[in-house]
């Protein structure tokens, strides 16, 4: 008999992944079902980075990559930090992995032992939480609802904190809320985080470039706890590159001497052929984004203005990525057809099967009241996938 890992047993599944396979599956039965459930662009890699692929290809970039990342890559990403974020770091405090959710892991499992606790504000991505199960930490959620825009302050960051706390993991702009940190508000929580020298912040910057707002604040820039923050990024959601797996740090040198350490053993480098493309991606001036940042933008406005006809929901208006995470909490203890909401769960699955609409749940982000709609879209399927949502919630007495 085979008897699985305690570690794999305890582990969740990705919701988002899970949400994603379940429309799949009816799509295969026939049914016409509209995933709003995946945070990925619907935009195709830009030509001058597919370009940079070809070239490498032809230059016979296919061989064994170093583990932290080509060299010229990381200079690459020293000079992006400096530029879009005003933050200094040398190649030696770059690791390139692949996928940002990859250089996550390196960073939890280069810092937590077994019994550390690990503050994540909430609604947080979903997979910090499992992330730090795996590595034996102790998650400690910080919950902040949509009368606070999601976001913590230092008062409920300082009441969290105990003796065995060594992390916080936190998103700006934020998936799965879209809402963004103001650089008083970083500095609200930097306050707190620097009279506790023995934590360190994973900054996870992923939606920088998708900020319709203020200019995009990275926790790092201030001098005071610089050397105690990771900040995350990469290439997938800016540059629409989800499947070329690319993510990388910037970070306190032992921190990335201690994540080569455990990359080189799990992945080693990542794919080279990403990397060539890559360079084209950070070495780029972000204004190329513009007119996707302006769609994203559109489409938010489009999901707003539909969540705003439908009795029962409340939205907060994000500033960045290309979620909506509306407070649904009105419609638990309504039926339709013998099926009564009671979670979050439930009326994700029924807006799928009632609906045909995909969402997630926002039980897998860490607050039971909402949901999380992607408008990585067109306008026409964001239009059609509103229509359906409000005439299912229409059904629910």
């Amino acid at each position: 008999m085979i008897e699985l890992s305690e570690r794999v047993k305890t582990m969740e599944e990705s919701a988002t992944i899970a949400m994603s396979r379940k429309s799949r599956e009816l799509k295969a039965e026939g049914k016409d079902v509209i995933s709003l459930s995946l945070g990925e662009p619907d935009f195709f890699t830009p030509e001058f980075i597919k370009d940079a692929a070809k070239k490498a290809l032809d230059e016979n970039y296919t061989m064994y990559t170093p583990v932290p990342g080509y060299d010229d890559l990381r200079t690459a990403i020293c000079a992006k930090f400096k530029r879009d974020n005003g933050l200094t770091y040398t190649p030696d405090q770059i690791v390139v992995s692949t996928g940002a959710k990859q250089s996550i892991a390196n960073v939890v499992m280069s810092l937590i032992d077994e019994g550390d606790e690990v503050i994540i504000p909430a609604p947080y991505w979903v997979s910090y939480y499992e992330i730090v199960k795996v590595a034996g930490g102790i998650p400690v959620v910080v919950s902040a609802g949509i009368e606070q825009d999601f976001k913590i302050n230092g008062k409920q960051l300082e009441d969290a904190i105990t003796s065995k706390t060594k992390m916080m993991i936190f998103s700006t702009p934020c998936n799965p809320t879209g809402s963004v940190y103001s650089k008083e508000e970083l500095r609200e929580l930097a306050d707190v985080l620097v009279k506790h020298d023995r934590i360190v912040t994973i900054s996870d910057e992923i939606y920088e470039h998708i900020n319709f707002g203020s200019k995009h604040e990275s926790l790092a820039q201030f001098p005071d706890i610089y050397d105690r923050v990771v900040t995350i990024n990469g290439v997938s959601k800016a540059w629409a590159m989800t499947g070329w797996r690319l993510g990388y740090i910037g970070a306190p040198k032992e921190i990335a001497s201690a994540c080569n350490k455990v990359q080189g053993q799990f992945t080693s480098g990542t794919c080279s052929i990403t990397q060539r493309a890559a360079i084209a991606a950070v070495e780029a001036d972000p204004i190329v984004l513009k007119d996707m940042v302006k769609a994203f933008e559109s489409r938010r406005e489009l999901v707003l203005a539909a969540l705003a006809e439908i009795p029962g929901v409340k939205a907060n208006r994000p500033q960045g990525a290309f979620y909506v995470f509306p407070d649904i909490s009105a419609f638990f203890g309504k039926s339709f057809n013998g099926t009564t909401i009671t979670s979050a769960d439930d009326l994700s699955m029924y807006i799928l099967n009632e609906g045909l609409v995909a969402l997630v749940t926002g039980e897998a982000f860490g607050d039971a009241n909402c949901i999380r709609i992607s408008y990585a879209a067109s306008e026409e399927v964001l239009t059609e996938a509103m229509k359906r949502i409000k005439v299912a919630l229409g059904k629910l007495q």
